[in-house]
C-alpha cells in the first residue's frame, strides 16, 4: 500500500480469512484442490453458471490454459485490444502467436467490435475481448463474428467478476474466459484467478493442463486407479491456503459489491457537472452492460492535463494513477506490429486517470477526493 492518506487501493478484509486459512492448515492438506478449492468452485458454478471453473495462481496462469486449450501453434494470429495489460497478450505469444491488436472505440476502452472483421484471416484462431472496467464489450457482435469464421472467443474478464451482459454473466459468453484475484480486483486473494469453461470441447483436458499434464484429479476422484503424464500442463492451481482466503472473500461478495457500486455512484453524481464544464469525460456504461464498481475513471483532454491532475491530488495527499500502456507501442511488440495506428488506444493511454476504488474508503475520503478535483 502506498504512503499517501488515499492510497489508490487497499486490499480488503473481510475478517475471516485468518480463520478459513488457519483451518486449511488444521486441515493436513494445503497443497491445492482441498476442501477450500472445491468450496469457490462450487460457489461459482452455482452463482454465474459456468460449466466448469479451475482456480489459478493468476489471471495470466488462466490465460496460458486458455492458449494451450485453443491449440495456439507458431503463425496463428489472435486479436486483442491494444489497451489492455501485457498478460492478455503474453499468454498466446509464448505458445507462438502473432498478436493483432485492436483499437478500443471511441466511448471506452474495450475493443471496437466493428474493427474486428476487417482484422480477420485465415490465421485468425481466436478473438480476446477485454471487459475493461467491468463494462462489458458488446459481444453479440464478437460471438456472431466467431459463428461466421469458426474461431474461439476467449473473454478477459480480469476487473469483471459479478458483472453482466444483456442479463448474462461476463466470463459465461465466450468458450473460455479468465478472472483476476489480484489484490486490486473487488475480491482477492492477493494473487490468484480462475480459469471458466464453457464449451464442453475443453472440459476435460483443462483440468490436465490444470493439473501438470496428468489425470490426479480423476485418480482422486476414483475415476482411474492410477495416474499418469496424459498431456502438456503446469502446476496452474494455488494452494489451499490461497483458495481459504479467497473463500472468505466470496462469502462478502454481495456486501463487497453493494459498497463499491456506492462509491462508484457517488464518484459519478459529484463529477458529472464538473466532468462536463472542463471538457473531461465520465466512464461510458452502454445500455446492453453493467458496472461492477471494479474501477472509477476519468477521460481528460491532454496528457498535460491527466498529469496536472495527478500532481494536483498527490499534493492533497490522495493517489490517482494512469493505467495501460498501448502495446502495439510496447518495446517488445512495436517492431512486431503492422503499423496501423490506434488513435483510441494511444488516448486513453495518455488520457486515462483513475480514482481511489476500494471498500474502506469513508465518506469523509470521498468528500475529499471530490473537493480536491473540483478545486483543479
Amino acid at each position: 500500500m502506498d504512503n499517501l492518506k488515499i492510497p489508490f487501493n487497499k486490499p480488503y478484509l473481510t475478517g475471516k480469512e485468518m480463520h478459513y486459512m488457519y483451518q486449511a492448515i488444521l486441515s493436513g492438506k494445503i497443497s491445492g484442490n482441498g476442501l477450500y478449492t472445491k468450496k469457490c468452485h462450487q460457489f461459482f458454478e452455482e452463482k454465474y453458471g459456468f460449466r466448469k471453473v479451475l482456480l489459478t495462481t493468476s489471471c495470466t496462469d488462466a490465460l496460458e490454459m486458455c492458449a494451450i486449450l485453443a491449440d495456439i501453434q507458431p503463425g496463428d494470429e489472435v486479436i486483442i485490444p491494444s489497451y489492455t495489460f501485457v498478460s492478455t497478450a503474453l499468454a498466446f505469444v509464448r505458445q507462438g502467436a502473432r498478436i493483432v491488436f485492436a483499437d478500443s472505440n471511441s466511448m471506452n476502452p474495450n475493443i471496437d467490435p466493428d474493427l474486428i472483421e476487417s482484422l480477420i484471416t485465415n490465421r485468425t484462431k481466436a478473438i480476446v475481448p477485454v471487459h475493461y472496467a467491468g463494462i462489458s464489450c458488446d459481444m453479440d457482435i464478437i460471438m456472431n463474428l466467431a459463428a461466421k469464421y469458426n474461431l474461439l472467443v476467449i473473454e478477459d474478464a480480469a476487473q469483471s467478476i459479478d458483472s453482466y451482459y444483456k442479463g448474462k454473466p461476463l466470463g459465461t459468453i465466450g468458450n473460455l474466459a479468465t478472472f483476476s484475484f489480484h489484490e486490486t480486483k473487488n475480491i482477492n486473494s492477493g494473487e490468484g484467478g480462475m480459469l471458466a469453461v464453457n464449451d464442453e470441447r475443453f472440459l476435460k483436458r483443462a483440468e490436465v493442463i490444470w493439473e501438470k499434464g496428468t489425470n490426479r484429479a480423476k485418480f482422486f476422484r476414483g475415476e482411474v486407479n492410477k495416474y499418469g503424464w496424459v498431456d502438456i500442463g503446469s502446476s496452474f492451481l494455488p494452494s489451499e491456503i490461497v483458495a481459504a482466503y479467497l473463500y472468505a472473500q466470496v462469502e462478502n461478495l454481495e456486501d463487497i459489491q453493494t459498497k463499491r457500486k456506492k462509491l462508484w455512484n457517488i464518484y459519478y453524481d459529484s463529477l458529472q457537472g464538473w466532468c462536463d464544464s472542463r471538457n473531461i469525460r465520465l466512464p461510458y456504461l452502454p445500455e446492453y452492460a453493467t458496472n461492477n464498481g471494479h474501477m472509477f475513471y476519468l477521460i481528460c483532454s491532454s496528457l498535460e492535463q491527466r498529469t496536472s491532475l495527478i500532481q494536483h491530488l498527490k499534493d492533497d495527499e490522495i493517489h490517482a494513477v494512469f493505467h495501460y500502456l498501448s502495446l502495439h507501442m510496447s518495446p517488445f511488440y512495436n517492431d512486431k506490429h503492422d503499423g496501423r495506428k490506434l488513435p483510441f488506444s494511444d488516448l486513453y493511454t495518455d488520457c486515462l486517470v483513475r480514482l481511489p476504488m476500494y471498500y474502506e474508503l469513508t465518506d469523509d475520503d470521498m468528500a475529499k477526493i471530490i473537493a480536491s478535483i473540483k478545486a483543479f
